[in-house]
């Protein structure tokens, strides 16, 4: 053959290999001794009267909701639900009514509860996620006590708990009577079938709201933890986890540690939001930490995965969520709302005007990557080599698989390999959410030196699993 064309075709082959070829290759390595903190899982609410809003839907989309947020094929495989506990004397607006709306007439008077069964609708989510969906956490939590127990003798508007430090009225002590007041909360759901297995006393106690709210400082805290703890115990709710205290931001909840150090052995859980601070590093603490609160509050709706980086995008969540697991060590990670109505991002998943249709957003899908495949139960690994551009992280599970979420933040792609030391792969499955897929199933090829390879493209998360060799 001429020189010339010859060239001319080898050109041209290496194009064509050039265009078929992934523009990077890159290796991850998992290290199974390298272990970091237990996973408790992944979740969301639907307080303030959201659960009536689901359930006001159609039959058929009240299953497709219940679906979205819970099922492990079809959703987000969510297994942490955080419910409400009312304060309010009624349920206009959205308030969260209570299970005691007047005063018994004092502290040490006998209680005058009223249960209507359903907690705006909350007992029904409950129930499906609990029966339907085996969700085996349930997060109880007050955003105040009842205001006849505050020293502003209001739900709202902040006030605190009578009875701790700082806070005498002249009604008396209340802190017995709100800790009895929780255990029969949690009397009521057990009696239905649902055992709630963390209590909150306290919802952003360095916020002052129009809502329900209730200022404390740790010390503050801590003197109604040594309340709490034995009057749980003393009920045979020695398992319900005490949770303290969900602060505004991350760095006001490290600010109240010190202050509980009295009663960290009483302490189960440590919770905190994402308002006005990012989980960045970890809180110094022995116990797990929660980010239980988390949302953009204000931008217009959105169901976009990536466009400009938006505040409700789905890549921006899935890097959220990456970094306060990982940066801060996080072992559960929640969103504020599953479903609602209205115009803003504040839910996952948005009830139509007309409520006839229910649209998912990709924060959720950011979300199915995670909760899907990390279960309760799992603990983070260390990790080796990365494409890049992306965030790696790496999970080994109760039941032996090994989960890995690539987020490729940036435009690279091209074909990753995963390797875990002294693990033999049986098989594998990758899973994705970008721009037009919704944690759908990606092609994964097991190697014959046991890595499991797979596409990633830019802008995108992608989750591995690999389950071990019977």
């Amino acid at each position: 053959m001429p020189l010339l064309p010859l060239l001319l075709s080898a050109l041209a082959a290496t194009s064509l290999a050039a265009t078929l070829l992934p523009r990077q290759t890159s290796s991850i390595t998992v290290d199974l001794t390298k272990t970091y903190q237990t996973m408790n899982g992944f979740g969301m609410s639907e307080t303030f009267q959201r659960a009536n809003q689901m359930h006001a839907l159609s039959p058929a989309l009240q299953r497709y909701s219940l679906d979205l947020l819970f099922n492990r094929t079809s959703g987000a495989g969510f297994s942490i639900l955080r419910n409400g506990i009312g304060s309010s004397p009624d349920s206009s607006s959205d308030h969260m009514i209570s299970i005691q709306p007047k005063s018994p007439g004092g502290p040490s008077a006998a209680p005058k509860y009223v249960w209507d069964g359903n907690d705006n609708s909350q007992v029904w989510v409950s129930t499906e996620a609990v029966k339907t969906y085996g969700v085996s956490t349930v997060y109880a939590n007050a955003w105040s006590a009842p205001g006849y127990m505050k020293t502003n003798n209001n739900d709202a508007n902040g006030g605190s708990l009578c009875g701790v430090s700082g806070a005498t009225c002249s009604s008396g002590d209340w802190r017995q009577a709100y800790a009895d007041y929780l255990v029969q909360y949690i009397t009521y759901y057990r009696e239905l079938g649902v055992e709630i297995t963390h209590v909150g006393f306290l919802n952003e106690p360095d916020l002052t709201t129009s809502y329900a709210s209730m200022r404390s400082n740790g010390a503050q805290a801590a003197d109604f933890i040594k309340v709490l703890r034995p009057t749980l115990d003393k009920n045979n709710m020695t398992a319900v986890s005490i949770a303290c205290c969900d602060a505004e931001g991350w760095s006001s909840q490290s600010g109240m540690m010190g202050s509980l150090g009295s009663v960290d052995a009483m302490l189960g859980t440590v919770t905190a939001h994402s308002y006005t601070s990012q989980p960045g590093s970890p809180i110094n603490t022995k116990h797990p930490v929660w980010q239980t609160e988390n949302a953009d509050l204000q931008g217009a709706w959105t169901a976009a995965w990536y466009s400009s980086n938006g505040a409700g995008e789905g890549l921006l969540w899935a890097n959220k969520i990456y970094d306060a697991i990982v940066k801060a060590n996080c072992s559960a990670y929640l969103y504020w709302v599953g479903v609602q109505g209205g115009a803003t991002n504040s839910k996952l998943v948005r009830i139509s005007d007309d409520k006839k249709t229910v649209t998912p957003s990709k924060r959720l899908w950011a979300f199915a990557n995670w909760s899907r495949h990390v279960r309760p139960g799992a603990v983070r690994v260390g990790t080796s080599g990365s494409p890049s551009g992306a965030k790696v992280s790496a999970f080994k599970n109760v039941d032996g698989s090994v989960s890995v979420q690539v987020i490729q933040g940036g435009t690279a792609s091209g074909t990753v390999g995963v390797k875990v030391g002294g693990f033999t792969v049986g098989k594998a499955k990758a899973w994705i959410t970008d721009n037009t897929r919704d944690c759908d199933e990606l092609a994964a090829t097991v190697g014959s030196d046991g890595s499991v390879s797979a596409s990633v493209p830019g802008r995108s998360m992608v989750t591995f699993v690999l389950e071990p060799a019977s």
